[in-house]
């Protein structure tokens, strides 16, 4: 992107985080000079991005003439976002200023999938979304997927990834050929630490860490305000750092995976083998039973728990994060959350005249994750569409 496109994306930006704004207040926001505002909205305006509107009345308050604010068109475009886990995918659809027009589930009829027919169902996921909205699937400006598993962001390539059958996946060509719209995919950690910088436990914080435990666990890292996936688009994988050597099988084929001993699946296999009860298909089920004085049921817990704790303290020593979050559904996570778990992880971080890390705990729906989704797809589309005025303008 060249150093005009990166301006028209930075005023762009400016705009939607706040709402309204006048060109004066972007020259100020953003240092430029009013001429370059000035240029710079002329084309954004003529592009349909942005759109004049009276600003309020107490920036008219006044004497002179009344000042003019710029906000995002209106229902000029929508974008999609979608978090898939392996019993369902969530999809949210987003006006272009960022409001929510169109939300649905749809429980998937098998997990994993191979990929074509994943990206189909995908297809037809947004497509019934989209049905009572204006304009249907051809308003949709850009879909963004949020994937469990090892993916390269830029090229769209899956190395892994437990909703598909087959490794090493060029997601990204299957994804032009059957979608009408351009189409991004990301690990949906990192989506998860979108939504949180943007809508959650870490608005306005510019360093980071989002923990999910979910089915395996993930982990969002957000550096200087943006988010870090490493040189090949694959690092930030927590759930498969090694905590145990020749350890438990994860599902990725390696073994000794913190994953496999803190992931919703790894909880079940011991509950399987250590309490030899068929009704236990949930990670709640064995929190019910150690609360009931299972000795067996509180052991595997107590396992986990010293595992997710020796991981969190090794990301406090080489992050040194403002905050962690620690995001999924209440009943798969309350217990990595308890008093005792924290207590270890204070114990194992290194020793310094200064507090630890502030941890939260977020519990929210997979909606909120196709939100994040959905914000990551803006921002993409806008990147699209800002290089697209540039081509125009040559």
């Amino acid at each position: 992107m060249d150093a005009r496109a990166v301006t028209r994306l930075r005023v762009l930006n400016c705009i939607r985080e706040r709402g309204e704004a006048s060109r004066t207040d972007i020259a100020a926001a953003l240092r430029l000079s009013p001429a370059t505002v000035t240029f710079v909205t002329s084309g954004l305006m003529s592009g349909g991005l942005i759109e004049e509107v009276a600003a309020s009345e107490s920036d008219n308050s006044k004497r002179g003439r009344p000042r003019v604010a710029l906000r995002m068109a209106q229902a000029r475009f929508h974008v999609a976002g979608i978090k898939i886990t392996r019993k369902d995918m969530s999809i949210l659809i987003l006006d272009w200023d960022g409001t929510e027009v169109a939300h649905s589930n749809l429980e998937l009829s098998a997990s994993p999938m191979d990929p074509m027919t994943l990206v189909k169902t995908i297809a037809r996921a947004v497509e019934d979304t989209c049905k009572d909205i204006e304009g249907g699937t051809d308003s949709v400006a850009g879909l963004s997927i949020g994937l469990a598993g090892q993916i390269d962001w830029s090229t769209r390539y899956v190395h892994w990834s437990s909703s598909l059958t087959e490794r090493n996946v060029d997601f990204g060509s299957l994804l032009e050929e059957h979608l009408p719209y351009p189409a991004f995919v990301d690990n949906d950690a990192n989506l998860a630490a979108k939504a949180e910088q943007l809508f959650g436990e870490a608005k306005g914080l510019e360093n980071f860490l989002v923990v999910t435990v979910e089915h395996g666990v993930g982990l969002g890292i957000v550096l200087d305000g943006r988010l870090y996936r490493g040189q090949r688009g694959c690092g930030a994988e927590f759930g498969h750092t090694k905590v145990a050597i020749n350890g438990a099988l994860c599902q990725c084929g390696q073994r000794g995976c913190l994953e496999a001993y803190v992931g919703g699946y790894a909880i079940l296999r011991e509950a399987e083998e250590k309490l030899g009860q068929k009704n236990i298909t949930a990670v709640k089920d064995v929190v019910d039973a150690a609360d009931a004085g299972d000795p067996a049921a509180q052991s595997i817990l107590d396992q986990t728990g010293e595992f997710f704790a020796m991981g969190l303290a090794n990301l406090i020593n080489l992050f040194d994060p403002e905050r962690i979050v620690l995001t999924g559904a209440k009943h798969r996570i309350a217990h990595l959350c308890s008093d005792d778990v924290l207590g270890r992880v204070a114990r194992n971080v290194v020793n310094v005249d200064a507090p630890l890390p502030d941890i939260r705990v977020h519990h929210y729906s997979d909606k909120m994750w196709a939100r994040g989704a959905a914000a990551m797809g803006i921002d993409q589309v806008s990147a699209l569409k800002v290089q697209e005025l540039g081509k125009n303008a040559t």
